[in-house]
């Protein structure tokens, strides 16, 4: 038997918790890495990345209908951008622009939000090629959970990754989320369905904050 979830998605609080905010920044190899809102303004910079980057990011991401080029060129984002504006005034997700040195270096969202009893919500993020390995990611991790456990209020979230993608592996393991499972068969990805690992963190579990954490283990530094 299944423990149902009661209560309506919101309750009593704030339809939007935590949104619109600007965490971070935190210093690391690649520069001052920082979160902000998703901007309509980042279309050209965000589709010259994509399509530049199909090779690296394409086989990690969930098939979608229509051509990479079409689906990632300029004309496309303006609706994108809309509709993640949309769910985040509805307080279904917080969707980020991730930024080095104040520029867009790719995106993190905070999604699928679900309050009540559950406070849960899922976590996913791309970055440019050219700053792999050089501590974005795991930055942006750190600081998305600490927003997402502190201003927005909730308690759990969840990452799924493919087992062959060692460097979101290692992203997830350094910023401090556990795995708790494998999902067999998760997602369409790339044409096929694909099996997840499933890593997961809670409030109790991040101490003083996935940022201080990154800070005291010297993979990140204050301003």
């Amino acid at each position: 038997m299944s423990t149902p979830v009661y209560g309506t998605p919101y309750g009593a609080e704030s339809r939007h918790p935590g949104w619109p905010a600007k965490p971070g920044p935190l210093l690391v190899t690649a520069g001052a890495v920082a979160l902000r809102p998703v901007r309509l303004r980042d279309g050209g910079e965000w589709s010259r990345i994509r399509l530049r980057d199909r090779e690296y990011l394409e086989k990690w991401e969930p098939t979608a209908a229509g051509p990479w080029t079409d689906r990632n060129a300029g004309w496309a984002w303006p609706a994108q951008w809309a509709s993640l504006r949309s769910l985040a005034r509805r307080g279904q997700c917080l969707p980020f622009a991730i930024t080095v040195d104040g520029a867009f270096a790719g995106q993190i969202t905070i999604g699928n939000v679900i309050r009540a009893s559950l406070r849960s919500a899922w976590v996913g993020y791309w970055v440019s090629s050219e700053l792999a390995g050089k501590g974005v990611a795991t930055a942006a991790v750190a600081l998305v959970t600490d927003h997402a456990f502190g201003a927005a209020g909730l308690h759990r979230l969840e990452a799924t990754v493919r087992p062959e993608n060692t460097a979101s592996l290692r992203v997830l393991a350094k910023a401090g989320y556990r795995q708790e499972g494998l999902f067999r068969r998760y997602l369409d990805v790339a044409g096929a369905w694909r099996d997840h690992y499933c890593f997961a963190i809670t409030a109790e579990e991040t101490g003083e904050g996935l940022a201080d954490r990154l800070v005291a283990a010297g993979r990140a530094t204050r301003p």
